[in-house]
């Protein structure tokens, strides 16, 4: 029997040979794919401006660089999320100010934003966790009325729609992922899209060892990074971008398979379906637990027939490195219950019908 993968990138011949062109030519880094991806990045979710770079993470650090937070500036975002939405600030000794979550959508609850901004507060970094639109409509008149800065993680919901307009075309910059696991990949690498031309000329900049645009030889015009993405990437990212479109209905499908069987699986809850406002780009599928079931009984389980399956996500105030702060167990206890109960299964974009009907099948036996 074929090997069942949690989340493998959908590669095909078109992606290698797009890949092998770049490679035959020598020229790896600085070039027209990477302008020419940039383009397209922009023209898919429609913005003006879009930087490539090496990671989702890279571009979050741009992002917090460019609005200016600096040390002791407080920043309010989500303890549900990949710890990158939080690091991207504790890189410039900036402070996390966590809000809980929306116990259905798993986003920013923005009935507490209000309530955590302080003198100190800077910037509001709203995470669309497994590829669900956060309240972008509150978050910003929030952001508005205190003036704050607003960076959006969109790295797991590239291709999501809230109100009927794409994610990265609402004018904040909006940052986005393209690791192997994600809807498509460049291998590592990210994107940061923004409506703001000179916004998007500093984050060049910054992205390319602090050059200016004009790009002259070992002229720095200030502190910079080697952030930048490769020929190679950009390539395979311009093939991909293609067929994404493809990839995301392909990607619905598996979860109309998913959800017709486990929607009445006693002991299992569905995430947050779309609405009018708010369009899913399935990034992950993920279910929750009932509380009195054991997941790591379920996960060993589904493991030892075949089935991988993942604890998916911790709360990031509770992470090791996350002790000089001193947050503590019940200090934001909506996304604590939600990190002990969800559950990712297998998904990916060339999943067949059989394969989910067997990780469901799999799961249902498990639960008995």
């Amino acid at each position: 029997m074929k090997q069942i993968l949690l989340g493998p990138p959908q590669i095909d011949k078109a992606d290698v040979q797009a890949v092998a062109k770049v490679v035959k030519s020598g020229n790896l880094s600085l070039g027209e794919e990477t302008i020419k991806f940039e383009q397209e990045m922009a023209k898919f979710v429609g913005a003006k401006y879009a930087a490539a770079t090496s990671s989702g993470t890279t571009a979050l650090h741009l992002a917090v660089v460019a609005g200016g937070i600096k040390a002791g500036d407080e920043v309010i975002t989500s303890p549900f999320s990949f710890v990158a939405s939080t690091n991207c600030f504790l890189y410039e000794k900036a402070v996390p100010k966590y809000v809980d979550i929306n116990p259905q959508t798993f986003n920013l609850d923005v009935n507490k934003i209000e309530k955590a901004i302080t003198r100190k507060t800077k910037a509001i970094v709203g995470v669309d966790i497994f590829g669900y639109p956060a309240e972008w409509e509150q978050i910003l008149a929030i952001a508005k009325k205190h003036r704050l800065l607003v960076i959006e993680d969109a790295a797991e919901a590239l291709g999501a729609k809230y109100q009927g307009k794409k994610l990265g075309s609402l004018g904040h910059p909006t940052v986005f992922a393209f690791y192997p696991n994600k809807q498509m990949t460049t291998a590592e690498g990210g994107a940061l899209v923004t409506n703001d031309q000179s916004q998007y000329k500093l984050i060049k900049g910054l992205l390319n060892q602090g050059r200016g645009p004009n790009l002259n030889w070992l002229k720095h015009l200030y502190l910079g990074y080697n952030y930048r993405l490769t020929e190679i990437q950009a390539a395979l990212g311009r093939s991909q971008l293609k067929k994404l479109p493809r990839f995301l209905s392909k990607r619905n499908q598996v979860v109309k398979w998913y959800n017709q069987r486990l929607v009445k699986v006693p002991g299992v809850i569905l995430m947050q379906a779309n609405d009018p406002d708010h369009e899913r780009s399935w990034f992950v599928y993920v279910v929750r637990l009932d509380k009195n079931i054991d997941r790591n009984k379920v996960i060993q389980k589904l493991g030892n027939a075949g089935i991988p399956s993942k604890a998916y996500l911790p709360s990031i105030h509770l992470q090791p490195y996350m002790k000089p702060f001193g947050f503590k167990t019940g200090d934001f206890p909506v996304s604590e219950s939600v990190s002990a109960s969800t559950l990712a299964l297998p998904f990916y974009t060339a999943m067949k019908e059989s394969t989910v009907n067997q990780v469901c099948e799999t799961l249902k036996k498990v639960l008995k």
